[in-house]
């Protein structure tokens, strides 16, 4: 059936009549439901994007956020709802609301607040649960959800009354930003969704402030110059805690005005460019290695940084570390200055003593002229691999052209194995908050859910808006596909880039699979790691009504990125047919790989 302007608008009508006026039919204007209140709170505290899936008891909180002004994305899932939502606390310092149904619909949401809360990411969820006066009689998707959110989230609570809910959002939002950030969770009874409580029974409460900036203390600063300027092989590595901080300003200025060589993290790349002169990113394994004194800013000593502690480092380093967690000095590793405090002021802090005492780093030491030659030596190797002609084509193929073509101010997400490693140092960012991947908790699944919440935000800013690049494993995609649909739904024109080697890590070409199909059960053959050999994850995004290409060789790579890179109206789909054994090249320490301590 095809609907006309006035069908469309005659149906819209009648869906907000049935289902919204249906919570608010005996509101008046002195009195507001549970939805309603809600909705207004959240405004009041600056979040301005919801993501979700709704159902009983929630869905007439979707509509009053869309009354309030909120923007509202329907999902196929709820973990990438909540992914979504966590990334825009990520990249705006503001949480996203994430809307999900009782008992499942949360429990499915739990993923999602567990990693953003390892990666320090503001994200606030609302879950529907079942009414108060049927607790624990069994009603529908009856679940302690307040108890076990708080092993997920800084902060769990319901409200105790209609009046109290504008409270306890407040204190959501402004507990998900201030200190370390994080999740945090707000319950609503399904019987408290459209009660009605008297307007002025409610207490006003206005919006929370920015978290208060803290500096180091003068001493740690003054210890901290002392080791830098003893230093003969200094490293400022630069985490995603800069880049949430807002720090670039300042990161850059003490770089060049230390002459210091920087690593970034993943997440950090982009608050200095990759390609700045001081970047020694090619050269990760022997920065490490050999560093007598490292700067942490914003970074943490888990497993990405293998702890701190050797073979990956050197056994006498000196670690001066800048984080905003008090609990976290010391980690793995004692600091030689602890410099507790927001990340841009700590840095300003740092800045004020090199120009007082006028110290800089000279530039032909033995320590510059290590990094430079390890840099050019896995410059030369890379390139290699990634000029080679062979077919099927390689990782490192792929990522060359990808790279060529992908335009500087894009935001790159990215998740996989070898997929993300190798993405990491062969896809640059050049802008602060430009890259988004598996992170601190090497969550899969999440890509799809960033790419959307970064393209919502991008669609927002007219003619300046950037563009959004998913580069996906085929195991990755995977875990959230179905969220093609979403883009298709809301018109979002992310590029997402599978590419397919048939496997998690690796899989098995098409003859090899038709072989062991016929040996038998496949259960007891396939090897765990192998996927169905040549999917067409294009065809998925096509049956939505996107842009779907398959991709065998450089020429269609270039082809089809070209095209989907000019549409601003509708979110393509690449998939990348590579060979099944392709590997990334042999590491010295491998960073996303077990740690052999």
């Amino acid at each position: 059936m095809k609907f006309g302007s006035l069908e469309v608008k005659i149906y819209i009508r009648i869906y907000f009549l049935f289902f919204y006026r249906k919570a608010v039919a005996r509101t008046t204007m002195d009195d507001v439901t549970g939805a309603q209140l809600i909705a207004e709170a959240l405004k009041v505290q600056n979040v301005e994007y919801m993501f979700g899936i709704v159902g009983v008891p929630v869905i007439e909180v979707a509509m009053a956020a869309q009354a309030a002004g909120i923007k509202y994305v329907g999902m196929r899932n709820e973990q990438a709802a909540c992914y979504a939502a966590s990334a825009i606390g990520y990249l705006t310092g503001r949480p996203g609301a994430c809307l999900v149904v009782s008992g499942p619909g949360l429990i499915h949401a739990l993923g999602g607040m567990a990693n953003a809360n390892v990666n320090c990411w503001p994200v606030v969820v609302i879950g529907g649960s079942s009414d108060r006066n049927q607790e624990t009689t069994g009603a529908f998707q009856e679940f302690p959800q307040v108890e076990a959110c708080r092993l997920y989230s800084k902060f769990s609570a319901r409200p105790s009354s209609l009046d109290a809910i504008p409270a306890v959002i407040e204190k959501a939002v402004r507990t998900s930003i201030y200190g370390r950030p994080g999740a945090c969770y707000v319950d609503i009874s399904g019987d408290m969704v459209n009660d009605k409580v008297a307007r002025d029974k409610v207490r006003v409460v206005s919006c929370c402030p920015p978290p208060p900036v803290g500096l180091a203390d003068p001493s740690a600063i003054t210890e901290a110059l002392s080791a830098l300027k003893a230093s003969e092989r200094p490293l400022i590595i630069i985490g995603k805690g800069a880049a949430y901080g807002r720090a670039e300003k300042a990161v850059r200025q003490l770089v060049e005005d230390t002459g210091i060589p920087f690593l970034p993290t993943p997440m950090g790349k982009g608050v200095l460019p990759d390609d700045h002169p001081n970047c020694v990113a090619a050269s990760r394994s022997r920065a490490l290695l050999q560093a007598d004194v490292v700067v942490l800013l914003g970074a943490r000593l888990n497993w990405i940084l293998h702890f701190g502690l050797p073979p990956r480092f050197d056994p006498n380093v000196k670690v001066i570390q800048v984080d905003l967690c008090a609990e976290e000095m010391g980690n793995n590793v004692r600091p030689a200055a602890a410099l507790l405090g927001d990340i841009n002021a700590v840095v300003t802090q740092l800045l004020e003593g090199v120009h007082r005492d006028g110290w800089r780093y000279p530039s032909d030491t033995t320590w510059w002229s290590t990094l430079k030659e390890k840099m050019a030596a896995n410059a030369k190797m890379t390139t290699a691999l990634a000029t080679q002609s062979t077919m099927p084509m390689n990782y490192y193929q792929v990522f060359h052209h990808i790279s060529q073509m992908l335009p500087q101010d894009c935001i790159v997400v990215s998740e996989g194995a070898n997929t993300m490693d190798i993405g990491r140092t062969m896809l640059h960012n050049y802008l602060p908050r430009h890259r988004l991947d598996a992170g601190t908790f090497g969550t899969m699944g999440v890509g799809l859910g960033f790419a959307i919440a970064a393209a919502v935000l991008e669609s927002g800013h007219g003619a300046g808006r950037q563009r959004v690049v998913c580069v996906e494993g085929d195991s990755a995609f995977g875990f959230s596909g179905m969220e093609v649909e979403t883009m298709c739904r809301y018109k979002l024109p992310v590029v997402i880039i599978v590419v397919n080697n048939n496997g998690i890590y690796s899989g098995v070409d098409p003859d090899t699979w038709k072989e062991m199909s016929k040996m038998g059960d496949l259960t007891t053959i396939a090897p765990p790691v192998t996927l169905l050999p040549e999917a067409r994850y294009d065809e998925v995004m096509r049956a939505f009504g996107g842009r779907g290409f398959l991709v065998r060789t450089a020429e269609e790579l270039r082809s089809a990125l070209e095209a989907s890179l000019s549409d601003w109206d509708t979110p393509s789909l690449i998939n990348v047919l590579i060979d099944p054994a392709s590997d990334r090249k042999q590491q010295e320490f491998p960073w996303l790989t077990r740690s052999n301590l």
